[in-house]
């Protein structure tokens, strides 16, 4: 009996239109080993086997073989698809399609950059020439800074001016149709670069990287999310989309997360969420590109620290998908097509970056059609989720603790609240008996005054009287005794009043 097949791999194929014979069965079984989406790499390729990457906005196909396809139908047609043996594309690759698009396109691009087909060229001399690609392949790899120095220098005005011709084309027909632009980039790419075809494919990839940068921040204002098409309102959907399933656990993309025995303090993809929503503050497709990388690097970071086996391809996508719901990028729709629209085709069609996109745009494309059979939920299950009437167990557990520590938030303020009651009660009652002591000390004192003032008025008497001696001796005994109890008793008053 066949196990069951695995949710997310049918749902994120359908999306790349690659059900057939590209999907192979065994892979998308449900093992122990492998968990999450299980896809290999010969599935992430283009659906005509030329070896690139394809793309769910090309229906699986690479950006060579979409443009083939797209080509105007009286244009000439031949099969430029290098054989399946694996070598990454080059700009050298792109000079046999070149010649075969020779007609119209290179009238275009002279009529965009000298005026009309007639138009004489500026004649350069073989030195000057020769310094500018002397100067072009000293250059560092990134030093972009470097090459727009170069790029200024005498010797390659021509460079320059091709450039400053197209671009203020470009600006000037902002209003052409996103997909006619795109069509005047990518014709651009390969026009320039036939300047350094005596160079080696890694000098000209390095420097049409530059001529990527260049161009693409002038344009990026005028060409991004252009008006001729719907990448505003898809990047709203996408949005909502992505908001409406912010419930959505680990565990249910079967990512591998920390458990409790592990020490980690914070989510371990909170780098490579950070990541992913620095790619709409870029301007050019590589820099885009450079925060997808980025953003994949912290991604295996994360599950290596969650997992204690390495990382896998398939871990990988299920943890980029659970970035992208918890990230919700701006405008992610719309800085994707961005990349397709404008980026170098080698960028995309191979290597790493290439790699990491084509998986960036596998997770967009899954979200946009997940559903309960996806998250092994029944369809109540997902719909409940989807309207807040259910929560994830984690959530519960959530839930349950901040609602205990909310309880004894507020009883701690009940018992707060009710001691300083208590001292200002305690304080008014010792005021009071501060000001009762007071006043009986006070009354006190007066009375021992008038009885002692009487005490020496008639000890005065006693002394001005004719009476015998006998009988004085007895009343000065009466005197010294009557003052003895007075001065006891004030005594006795100020002992209390301490």
């Amino acid at each position: 009996m066949k196990d069951k097949p695995l949710p997310f791999l049918k749902h994120i194929f359908t999306s790349l239109n690659l059900c057939g014979s590209s999907i192979r069965e065994h892979s998308t079984m449900w093992t122990d080993k492998h968990r999450g989406i299980r896809v290999t790499q010969e599935e992430l390729l283009c659906r005509n086997a030329c070896g690139y990457y394809g793309n769910p906005a090309w229906h699986g196909l690479c950006s060579k073989c979409w443009r083939e396809k797209a080509r105007p139908t009286g244009a000439p047609r031949q099969d430029t698809r290098p054989k399946n043996d694996g070598i990454p594309v080059t700009f050298s690759k792109f000079e046999e399609k070149k010649n075969i698009e020779k007609g119209h396109r290179i009238n275009t691009m002279r009529r965009l950059f000298w005026g009309s087909p007639s138009s004489p060229k500026r004649q350069e001399s073989s030195e000057d020439h020769t310094k500018a690609l002397k100067a072009f392949q000293s250059l560092e790899p990134g030093d972009f800074a470097s090459f727009l120095k170069v790029l200024r220098s005498p010797p390659s005005q021509r460079l320059q001016s091709q450039c400053t011709a197209f671009l203020n084309t470009v600006e000037a027909y902002h209003d052409l149709p996103v997909q006619k632009q795109s069509d005047l980039v990518q014709d651009f790419y390969m026009s320039f670069a036939e300047h350094f075809s005596s160079f080696s494919e890694a000098h000209v990839t390095q420097i049409m990287e530059h001529v990527e940068k260049l161009t693409m921040t002038r344009l990026h204002k005028w060409v991004f999310c252009h008006d001729s098409c719907d990448d505003e309102q898809k990047d709203l959907l996408l949005q909502r989309r992505i908001r409406s399933l912010n419930w959505v656990t680990p565990q249910m993309l079967d990512v591998p997360f920390p458990d409790k025995s592990t020490t980690v303090t914070t989510d371990p993809f909170l780098p490579a969420i950070t990541a992913i929503i620095e790619m709409d503050a870029k301007r050019a497709p590589q820099d885009k590109l450079a925060c997808v990388s980025k953003c994949s690097h912290h991604v295996f970071e994360a599950l290596s620290i969650s997992n204690s086996e390495p990382a896998n391809a398939d871990d990988f996508l299920s943890g980029l998908i659970y970035v992208v719901l918890k990230a919700n990028p701006p405008r992610l729709h719309s800085n994707v097509q961005y990349v397709i629209r404008f980026g170098l085709p080698h960028s995309l069609m191979a290597g790493e970056s290439g790699y990491y996109f084509t998986n960036l745009s596998c997770a967009v494309a899954f979200i946009e059609k997940l559903d309960g059979p996806a998250l092994n939920l029944s369809p109540e299950e997902f719909e409940g989720y989807m309207l807040n009437q259910r929560t994830p167990a984690v959530g519960e557990k959530r839930q349950k603790t901040a609602s205990e520590t909310q309880q004894l938030l507020e009883e701690l303020k009940g018992r707060q609240e009710k001691l300083d009651k208590g001292m200002d009660t305690l304080n008014i009652q010792l005021q009071n008996w501060v000001q009762t002591v007071h006043s009986q000390l006070d009354e006190a004192t007066s009375q021992f005054a008038r009885v002692q003032k009487e005490i020496m008025s008639q000890a005065d008497v006693s002394h001005g009287s004719s009476s015998s001696s006998q009988d004085a001796s007895p009343q000065g005994d009466d005197k010294n005794q009557f003052l003895q109890v007075l001065t006891d008793q004030h005594a006795g008053l100020k002992d209390t009043d301490c």
